[in-house]
């Protein structure tokens, strides 16, 4: 081969982009039955919609961005996350001169320099949502709500919600001092990356995996909340306690973006090891105004794509897999039958999804073909009858002969019997 995928990427094929269609099709379903609406943004954005959102200090905007210079000489960024370019998305197309709450979904590609694992690419596939334009607690919970929901209706039953306040910019700043007083007293032990958060950033010790050990000794935020920060988590835990939504507090959840504000949450699955965040999440009341809005409140949550599919539970994964499936295979037995296995296959796609095999191999493997494909139907075309076809039930094993102009009348009495 002269030529392979880039390190980090992966070529989603038959049979598995059923999965990935199926699994999407679900969250697509979930967002509709509550209120969101999709949108799409570009892959690359402006470098500086990043470095003012997501912040100079994190890992992905120092460590994993594709960042270049277009021929204008332009800095531009292929988006690492989404929600900084839904916001952008948001302000530039006026949004947010409409009032009341935007409901907003999404699905796409996202990309970071990072090392490739299990469930981790360069080129990764996120779903997620936002919501923008109320405080209210109650939207935190709709948005954990929704989630795990979609991730639910796909068959998954062991998820662990954890949940955590980071407080605002008001709390934070007397943490950070806190934080960065006891980050001191503890340097030797910190590792190198840390050492340098410590300075820039104390907040990001918590996402550090090295650092374990150090991360128990730090006092949390939750001990340092001001008093509405206290009252809207404490409204968020009331309120998934009266939906039945089960969580469990992590004082050292932070999350790995600077524009979380009050609450943050990932849900887990243990079967990823320790990769085991299945989706992500929180509220991000001042990002709308970094980036050149009014003062506007939002809270929303992505989920890899690629993780949850790699464990799938059977459940999900045999549904998905009927998406291969064909209705009809139509195959042709000769050259000059060609124009009607054309016109068979295009009657039949009224009915539901029909496949033409124009190979004109040996019956046995076109009909052994139909069988991998999950045909209900073979229809043979050619032969000696210029004027029939052969209507061939795969699961019945049984077969009649039709006239050309006879199938539609045929087609349509099989497809009523089979709904009843």
């Amino acid at each position: 081969m002269k030529y392979s995928r880039p390190r980090g990427t992966q070529d989603i094929l038959p049979p598995d982009i059923h999965v990935w269609r199926y699994v999407e099709g679900v969250f697509d379903a979930t967002f509709e039955r509550y209120g969101y609406e999709p949108v799409r943004t570009p892959i690359f954005e402006s470098t500086d919609v990043f470095l003012r959102s997501v912040g100079e200090a994190t890992d992905i905007v120092s460590k994993e961005m594709y960042t270049f210079n277009d021929r204008g000489g332009r800095s531009i960024t292929l988006r690492p996350e989404n929600t900084a370019a839904v916001i952008r998305a948001f302000l530039e197309n006026g949004f947010h001169r409409r009032g009341g709450i935007t409901r907003w979904c999404y699905t796409g590609p996202m990309f970071r320099y990072d090392r490739p694992q299990a469930g981790r690419y360069r080129q990764f596939h996120q779903v997620g949502s936002e919501v923008i334009g109320s405080l209210s607690p109650l939207l935190d919970v709709e948005t954990i709500d929704v989630v795990t929901t979609a991730l639910e209706a796909l068959g998954f039953t062991d998820l662990v919600v954890k949940l955590n306040s980071v407080g605002c910019a008001e709390c934070r700043k007397s943490y950070t001092d806190i934080l960065r007083s006891a980050l001191a007293k503890l340097q030797d032990r910190l590792c190198e990356d840390c050492d340098e958060r410590a300075l820039k950033n104390p907040m990001r010790v918590f996402d550090c995996k090295r650092c374990e050990d150090v991360k128990a000794e730090l006092p949390s935020i939750s001990d340092h909340l001001c008093q509405g920060c206290a009252a809207h988590f404490d409204q968020v835990k009331s309120n998934l306690d009266a939906i039945g939504r089960t969580y469990e507090i992590d004082a050292r959840l932070v999350r790995g973006l600077d524009y979380y504000t009050r609450t943050t949450f990932e849900i887990l699955h243990g079967e990823l090891g320790a990769q085991n965040a299945l989706c992500g999440g929180g509220r991000y009341d001042d990002l709308v105004e970094q980036c050149g809005g009014p003062s506007t409140p939002a809270v929303g949550f992505s989920a890899g794509l690629e993780r949850i599919i790699s464990v799938l539970p059977d459940q999900g994964s045999s549904l998905a897999s009927r998406g291969s499936d064909v209705d009809f295979y139509v195959i042709c037995l000769d050259d000059a039958s060609a124009p009607r296995a054309l016109r068979a296959a295009r009657v039949l796609r009224a009915f539901g999804r029909a496949e033409l095999d124009a190979s004109m191999r040996a019956l046995k493997k076109q009909l052994r073909n139909a069988e991998r494909r999950g045909a209900r139907v073979s229809l043979l075309v050619g032969g000696d009858d210029p004027d029939r076809v052969i209507w061939k039930d795969m699961e019945k094993r049984e077969q009649i002969e039709i006239e050309d102009d006879g199938l539609l009348a045929f087609a349509e009495r099989f497809c009523e019997g089979d709904n009843g």
